[in-house]
């Protein structure tokens, strides 16, 4: 049993699925940061120094300075200011993703197609050269000049 673990354990689609996962976590904590620390703060000064993680409706008709205080009074409110990052964040996400696997999807394309160098004669169905004027095989004339 403890050589199948280790078999299983060393299949490549297994180490390749782990690196995926770790590359992926890298990624989100990298597109996190550019949004949160870059895009929004951006975003946030063009609408009129907005930061939308503050937004949010306190459903309570309470007051408070910031979603922060109100989640630690624990108001019920709609935080709809997260749930925007969260949305721009994913539209970026999606965005980047959908490039990268274009790119990818690119490079797969196979090479286009060489140029026949045979055609089929008319009359016997083989295979001759295109420069060829009679078939070699049934030595029907081909019509061509």
């Amino acid at each position: 049993m403890g050589k199948e673990f280790k078999d299983w354990i060393a299949k490549g689609n297994l180490v390749d699925l782990a690196v995926a996962f770790v590359m992926g976590v890298a990624f989100g904590a990298v597109v996190r940061s550019f949004i949160f620390d870059i895009i929004m703060p951006v975003v946030g000064k063009l609408v009129g120094n907005v930061d939308f993680s503050n937004l949010f409706v306190a459903l309570d008709g309470g007051t408070y300075a910031s979603a922060k205080a109100a989640r630690e009074a624990g108001a019920a409110a709609i935080y709809y200011g997260e749930f925007l990052n969260n949305v721009i964040n994913f539209l970026i996400i999606a965005l980047v993703m959908f490039l990268l696997v274009r790119a990818v999807m690119k490079l797969r394309r196979p090479a286009p197609a060489a140029a026949p160098t045979t055609k089929e004669c008319p009359y016997c169905f083989t295979s001759i050269p295109i420069a060829a004027k009679r078939c070699p095989n049934c030595t029907s004339s081909l019509g061509e000049k």
